[in-house]
């Protein structure tokens, strides 16, 4: 669980860094991995408590940590533009 956790947080940041670097967004660096990793944890221990009760999964957890980093980076910051 502890090594899943971790590799989850270190694609977050990675999505975060190459996001800012590549002008997906404009939120700086650290904002933009924070953004990140808060979805993926999110959605990490969302899929944790549903496979634990119900037993299903929905991707990978690669897969999940690419989806709700990029996820959260256009909810979030779209959000409070104006």
């Amino acid at each position: 669980m502890y090594m899943t956790l971790l590799g989850t947080v270190m694609i977050a940041a990675i999505v975060g860094a190459v996001s800012e670097k590549s002008g997906f967004t404009r939120n700086g660096y650290l904002q933009s991995i924070i953004i990140c990793i808060g979805g993926a944890f999110l959605l990490y221990f969302a899929q944790f408590m549903l496979g634990r009760m119900f037993g299903f999964r929905l991707w990978s957890l690669g897969t999940n940590a690419v989806l709700a980093s990029v996820g959260a980076l256009i909810i979030v910051p779209t959000h409070w533009r104006n």
